[in-house]
């Protein structure tokens, strides 16, 4: 008998090789995409964790002092320290090896130096009624002593100086004020002119003025007095009766910030628009501040030291009420200067200058100000503000997450919203419902859909969607409830229709199509044609300033629409993948098509259906380009439908080209992007676990389908 076969050769050991190798390679590659993740979260936290490493300080080298006179100040400016003594002489020390500057002596030795807030310029007041000014000028191959007015004193009304202010307005041109507990004498300081003085009806025994001269600060025991100094003539603004005696005013940088120092502490005080105009307002105490000894206020940051009796030294910012740094220096230290950069300290003791390096290069940001509230200058109340640059230098910058948090999980949800009723009710109609001829047009298409570019999603979204949109807001708003209600209307016409005026089973989405377009049209027309004709005014203009033509629900729709083909042919799949014997077998006992799909292969489908929801909500939460265009790109925590908002992602895209490497902006922006990388894959492990208990619990095991 002749075998009637084909012979087949192959090798065992051939395949069980090919095999091996095949599963040594996907192992490779799925290590290798761990690693991936792990170096990226590794390298985005050697960026962020600076910015909450806490202030250090270092001593440097030490320097004695030739003629160790009592000191009227003390000044640091990059490679120099300035010192101006009780006898009249002022001179430059060198701190990297630079031999020290001759003295100048002063024609008579001060009763008193005051500064201007950025400490570039000194008022010397001398006995008998004299000022001048000096700055002190450290500029790497020019180092001297500059007067500014010219080294002959000045005359100072006649009255014993209890205090004096000064502020450097421009390039050539000073305000000065001076006090005794009667009265307040101001002058404006220009050069070749002499001072012309302006009496003020209150004494005081401390002094501040704003950099730019315009506000001047008094106070006289428990009395705290603002005055306007703009116009030609100084005019009171405000009066506070404060519940102790003042000791001492200081300005913080930039000159908005108020520090009024009383037995309690210090307390930081600012300018807030009120019913009645600017009030000067409490904003926040600093109840552990020594404010016995010295206050030194930095000059380019919103942050101040304090000096006791005792050595302890302490360092505030103005977004933290505690204190962020604490050191203690021997005793006797008396002096302390800081560097304009900040990251230097001077100190005196015993006839020595000691200098210290000081590493406290972001003093303003703190956990708690990238979450919670904060109160900044002239704000009305604390909030959440994200403002990371100004055109003016002074500016400071304001970084909190929660608006972009906000912005980012409201935005995905409402385009979850918009997509998964569209997406999943297309899928079950296309996988259960529809004929297999029109499916296989219907897919493709959907799935095309999900090529177009984000970008150009978003453009069409905030250039034509977005006016369209505020023209029709009504229709659009009651558009989806009157397509729901033509939908039941659709399918009782259905119901009723016989014979040839039947469509063939699963084809009466060539009738639907038509018949919704048709109702969108009517919506959209008829709506502000009544709205017009019955309230006057659409309501867009009734609404007037709380909406925004681009706005969360623009970029809930435009989302919505790039979310559909992935959600829906996710779901599909997982339909799809529902074993055939299932389905049919609810049909052979008698269960209706409906009654299959929602009891049978919805259940089956569950843990498919739940993953496509929760990739897409990834997509969405990860979408920059979209939100960008589609949302006016406003970072705000306000919980309006109709307002702007501002995502992660985008404010990533638009502000790290401009944040200077290795600053607090580009840090706190890699700090953005581990959020947004810890958020994503927690949602994604949560949505593995529930996927997971779906199909043990619905018996979706692997090999089924």
């Amino acid at each position: 008998m002749i075998e009637n076969r084909i012979p087949v050769h192959f090798s065992d050991r051939r395949r069980r090789n090919i095999d091996r190798l095949v599963r040594r390679a996907v192992t490779a590659c799925g290590v290798g995409v761990l690693l991936v993740m792990l170096l990226l979260f590794f390298w985005l936290i050697v960026v962020v964790v600076p910015l909450f490493a806490p202030a250090s300080l270092k001593p440097g080298q030490t320097i004695e002092l030739t003629d160790p006179q009592p000191t009227l100040a003390l000044g640091l400016q990059d490679k120099w320290a300035w010192r101006i003594d009780a006898r009249g002489a002022a001179r430059f020390i060198g701190l990297n090896g630079q031999p020290t500057q001759p003295a100048l002596q002063l024609s008579q030795p001060p009763e008193r130096v005051v500064s201007s807030v950025d400490n570039q310029t000194l008022a010397l007041i001398q006995p008998q009624h004299r000022f001048m000014l000096l700055q002190p000028a450290a500029i790497v191959a020019d180092i001297a002593w500059r007067f500014p007015l010219g080294d002959t004193p000045l005359a100072l009304p006649a009255q014993n100086i209890d205090t004096a202010a000064l502020a450097q307005r421009a390039d050539n041109r000073w305000r000065l004020a001076v006090a005794d507990a009667q009265q307040i004498s101001v002058a404006e300081l220009q050069a070749d002119r002499p001072p012309v003085w302006q009496t003020l009806s209150s004494g005081a025994t401390s002094l501040a003025i704003s950099p730019d001269g315009h506000q001047l600060y008094a106070a006289l025991g428990r009395q705290l007095q603002l005055w306007s100094l703009r116009g030609e003539q100084p005019a009171l603004q405000q009066t506070l009766s404060l519940p102790l005696p003042v000791k001492g005013l200081r300005l913080l940088s930039g000159g908005r910030s108020l520090l009024v120092i009383d037995d309690n502490g210090i307390s930081q005080w600012f300018s807030v628009m009120q019913a009645q105009g600017a009030q000067l307002t409490r904003s926040r105490e600093f109840a552990e501040a020594d404010g016995r000894g010295q206050v030194i206020a930095e000059v380019h940051r919103r942050a101040f030291a304090t000096l006791s009796a005792e050595g302890k030294l302490q360092f505030f910012a103005s977004k933290q009420a505690g204190p962020i740094f604490t050191h203690q220096f021997a005793a006797g230290t008396n002096h302390i200067a800081i560097s304009p950069q900040g990251n230097q300290l001077l100190t005196e003791r015993a006839g020595q200058l000691q200098t210290w390096q000081l590493d406290n290069p972001w003093p303003d940001v703190s956990w708690r100000s990238l979450w919670q509230k904060v109160w900044y200058e002239n704000y009305p109340a604390p909030d959440w503000v994200w403002q990371s640059t100004a055109a003016n230098d002074d500016y400071q910058a304001k970084f909190s997450l929660v608006p972009m948090v906000s912005g980012t999980l409201k935005a995905a949800l409402l385009a979850l919203l918009f997509a998964m009723p569209l997406a999943l009710a297309a899928a079950m109609y296309t996988a259960w419902f529809m004929s297999p001829a029109l499916r296989r047009w219907v897919k493709p298409a959907i799935e095309m859909m999900g090529a177009l570019p984000s970008v150009v999603i978003g453009l069409i979204a905030g250039l034509w969607l977005a006016p369209k949109v505020a023209d029709h807001l009504l229709a659009v708003l009651l558009l989806p409830f009157i397509l729901a209600a033509a939908i039941l209307l659709f399918g009782w016409a259905c119901n009723k229709l016989t014979g040839r005026w039947r469509q063939p089973a699963g084809r009466e989405v060539a009738l639907l199509l038509p018949w919704l377009l048709l109702i969108t049209l009517l919506t959209l027309w008829l709506l502000p044609a009544v709205e017009q004709q019955l309230l006057g005014d659409s309501l867009v203009g009734r609404l007037q300033h709380s909406y925004q033509q681009r706005n969360l629900l623009i970029a809930g729709v435009a989302m919505g629409f790039a979310l559909v083909p992935l959600i829906f042919t996710l779901a599909e799949d997982a339909l799809f993948s529902v074993p055939a014997a299932l389905g049919q077998g609810s049909l052979a006992l008698g269960a209706t098509p409906w009654q299959t799909l929602t009891r049978i292969v919805l259940p089956g489908a569950s843990a498919g259906i739940f993953a496509a929801l929760m990739i897409g909500f990834g997509r969405a939460v990860g979408e920059t380009m979209i939100v960008l265009m589609a949302t006016g790109n406003t970072p705000q925590t306000s919980d309006g439908l109709f307002n702007g908002a501002r995502a992660l992602s985008a404010n990533i895209a638009i502000e790290m080209p401009e944040a200077a490497a290795g600053s607090a902006h580009y840090r706190i922006l890699f700090l953005s992007a581990l959020v947004l990388l810890a958020f994503t894959l927690v949602v994604n492990t949560l949505a593995e676990m529930v996927r997971q208990r779906l199909r043990r619990r619905y018996g979706q095991h692997e090999g089924q389908g």
